[in-house]
């Protein structure tokens, strides 16, 4: 098996959710893996992560290797055993088209407000045309809205690889690609670094696939082939006889023309990222309830020092933010153990609630009158027996509806572990999105889908609540 990590929320022709079976994904880089793959003897197998998370990911041993447009760079082969460059692209300036005489380079746009992907090559050098200009860089997490925010006049261009803006071309307009090219760059797979074995398979495996023209083929078929592509080749000492032109294939089809755009296709995809959601959530959840108890138990009826280290936990826990929290177990703690992403996933955000309910179960525990508690003792009850008949039961009932509001926020706060490869509700909607070009359908349905989770919660949670308040 050879595993290999991509962003299917990336889109096509890279990676991209296959519109008439949102299950599987389609688009130039899968057919690479799947090249890659047998010319190794192995089956392929899909792993989604987060563009910006691919290379932790790989060192980490998510996959074996990372192919999604990633860019080369020298600070990327510094970290991590890199291919061969297998595509060429250009990183081109789009504008409006009244804009199109005057902003024909970057030095045009001093001043101005340029958008691209964060992370990029094209971010880097907006970042140094700044420092020359004033031009103004702006950071987009991904490559649909920069290209929306530019139609509508919230920034001044667009810098980003001539694949993604033809792309944005053809599914939304509004704007026009400036002929010139500000640069060139080329996309690489990325491998751990303790992997050069694996690393130089792959190079001969590509160099093989550009002698007799599969890697032409898979370019021709998703509309992405230039000429261009026969210098790289020769640049990676394929000789002239190799590069035999082989007989075009069918492009592959037009996003807007692509089967199965309709949401009832896709709903089912939605919904299995809905029940991991609701897993996902429920065990986060008994992790910070059972926590959460203990937690708030130790800082009342512990010694002093136990209660100072629990009060550092919630403290620091409560301070610090989720995403920073889900980092730290997945990728932080990988050379202590390596914990699989769902399992990392439950943890982190068990652990993050867990302060946060603590702090209600002990708010709600110090409610109860005192004159309750030394009835009981008086009564001749230990700690132990009033806690369990006397405070313990009245606390859940004043616990019961910060309980409920924190289930909600965590089933919307689930959505932040698709930075560590776990695809839920949100980064399914996000990949869907990426799919038809629009977040209006999509935004609907994942709307929909997380009010039918927490509403009959919260309508449970009341009905409690006046049951046991006897209305």
């Amino acid at each position: 098996m050879l595993r290999w990590g991509g962003d299917a929320e990336g889109g096509a022709p890279f990676v991209e959710a296959d519109p008439a079976d949102p299950a599987q994904v389609r688009g130039f880089d899968v057919e690479i893996a799947a090249l890659i793959a047998r010319s190794l003897g192995r089956e392929p197998q899909f792993v989604q992560v987060g563009w910006s998370c691919i290379e932790p990911s790989v060192e980490r041993g998510d996959f074996d290797i990372g192919l999604s447009g990633v860019e080369d760079s020298p600070a990327r082969r510094a970290e991590h055993s890199v291919t061969i460059p297998y595509y060429e692209f250009r990183e081109v300036l789009a504008v409006r088209p009244p804009d199109r005489p005057r902003f024909r380079a970057l030095a045009d746009l001093g001043g101005r407000r340029v958008a691209t992907l964060g992370g990029t090559m094209a971010y880097q050098m907006l970042l140094e045309e700044g420092r020359r200009t004033g031009l103004v860089p702006v950071s987009y997490d991904d490559d649909v809205h920069p290209y929306a925010d530019l139609a509508s006049g919230r920034v001044d261009a667009v810098l980003l690889d001539d694949i993604i803006a033809e792309r944005s071309l053809r599914r939304t307009g509004g704007f026009v690609i400036q002929p010139q090219p500000v640069a060139t760059g080329h996309y690489v797979g990325v491998l751990s670094r303790a992997n050069p074995a694996l690393r130089d398979s792959v190079n001969a495996a590509l160099r093989a696939a550009m002698r007799n023209g599969s890697l032409e083929r898979i370019f021709r078929h998703w509309g992405v082939w230039n000429e261009s592509q026969l210098e790289l080749f020769a640049r990676q000492e394929v000789s002239a006889g190799a590069l035999s032109s082989p007989s075009p294939v069918g492009r592959a089809p037009p996003l807007s023309e692509a089967k199965g755009d309709r949401g009832e296709v896709y709903l089912p995809a939605l919904l299995r990222a809905a029940g991991i959601t609701v897993l996902l959530s429920c065990l986060s959840m008994a992790i910070a309830v059972g926590l959460g108890l203990l937690v708030a138990a130790g800082r009342i009826y512990g010694p002093a020092l136990m209660r100072a280290g629990l009060a550092t936990y919630v403290e620091v826990t409560r301070g610090t933010p989720v995403l920073l929290q889900l980092f730290v177990i997945y990728y932080g703690l990988s050379g202590l153990v390596r914990l699989p992403a769902f399992l990392a996933a439950v943890l982190g955000l068990g652990l993050n609630y867990a302060a946060y309910e603590s702090e209600i179960y002990r708010a709600a525990l110090e409610a109860i009158p005192r004159s309750q508690l030394e009835a009981a003792r008086t009564l001749g009850l230990s700690e132990r027996q009033v806690l369990r008949l006397v405070r313990a039961p009245q606390a859940l009932r004043l616990a019961l509806a910060p309980m409920t509001n924190d289930f909600v926020a965590l089933l919307k706060d689930s959505s932040l572990v698709s930075v560590i490869t776990v695809v839920e509700l949100t980064k399914q909607t996000a990949i869907y999105a990426t799919n038809v070009g629009s977040w209006a359908l999509p935004g609907l349905l994942c709307a929909i889908v997380y009010l039918a989770l927490s509403l009959p919660l919260s309508h449970l949670a009341r009905r409690l609540e006046r049951r046991w308040s006897g209305a």
